[in-house]
C-alpha cells in the first residue's frame, strides 16, 4: 500500500515536470530566404548576421544565419552569385508581426562584398498564425563600393522602433545549433 501511494506520487511529479517543460517551449521557427544578386561579383566569404524586429520595438539578433540554420548541406557555399540561400531555426516568438530588419556583413574573407538582392522572412510558432515579410535590398554590403556600408537597414515599422529595440536592449540573440540555443538579454 505504501509503495502504491510513493509510486502516484512520483507519477504526479513527473507529469507535472512534464507539463511545465513542454509549455516553456513558446518558441518560433524563423525561416529567412535571402537571394544573392546574379550580378559580378555579388557573392560573398563573409559571417551575414540578420536581426528581425517587431512593431512593439523587440527583436532577435543571428550572429551567424549560416551556423544558426543553414539547410542547403554541410558542403554547400552559401551567399554565392545567384542563390537563393534558405536559413531555418527557433528562437524567442516576437510579441507582433516583423516589420524591420538589420543585414550585416562582417566583411571577412577574401571577398567580402556582398550584393543583396531580398530577404524573405517566414514566422511560426504553436497557436500563432503564420507570418511572411518581404525586405527588398538590392545593396551592396561593401566598403568599396556604393553605399561603402556593410550593413542594410529596412524599416517598415513606421516608427523609430528599431533604433529604441537597440537602445534598450530588448534583441534576444539566437546562437547557431552548437551553442546555447536561445540567449536572452530583454
Amino acid at each position: 500500500m505504501g509503495l502504491g501511494r510513493v509510486n502516484r506520487v512520483l507519477f504526479h511529479l513527473f507529469f507535472l515536470v512534464s507539463i511545465t517543460t513542454t509549455a516553456r517551449s513558446d518558441d518560433c521557427v524563423y525561416t529567412a530566404y535571402i537571394r544573392t544578386g546574379s550580378i559580378l561579383k555579388a557573392g560573398t566569404d563573409s559571417i551575414i548576421s540578420l536581426t528581425l524586429y517587431d512593431t512593439k520595438g523587440w527583436g532577435i539578433w543571428i550572429p551567424n544565419l549560416e551556423a544558426w540554420g543553414g539547410l542547403m548541406g554541410p558542403d554547400y557555399d552559401y551567399f554565392e552569385r545567384g542563390n537563393l540561400d534558405i536559413f531555418s531555426g527557433r528562437g524567442p516568438c516576437l510579441t507582433a508581426p516583423i516589420c524591420a530588419m538589420n543585414l550585416t556583413s562582417d566583411g571577412s574573407g577574401p571577398h567580402h562584398g556582398w550584393y543583396c538582392n531580398y530577404v524573405e522572412v517566414t514566422t511560426t510558432g504553436a497557436h500563432i498564425d503564420c507570418a511572411q515579410k518581404l525586405f527588398t535590398v538590392e545593396q551592396w554590403l561593401a566598403t568599396d563600393t556604393s553605399p561603402y556600408e556593410l550593413t542594410a537597414i529596412r524599416n517598415d515599422c513606421g516608427s523609430d522602433s528599431v533604433r529604441a529595440a537597440a537602445a534598450a536592449d530588448r534583441v534576444s540573440v539566437v546562437n547557431g545549433r552548437d551553442a546555447p540555443q536561445v540567449v536572452s538579454i530583454m
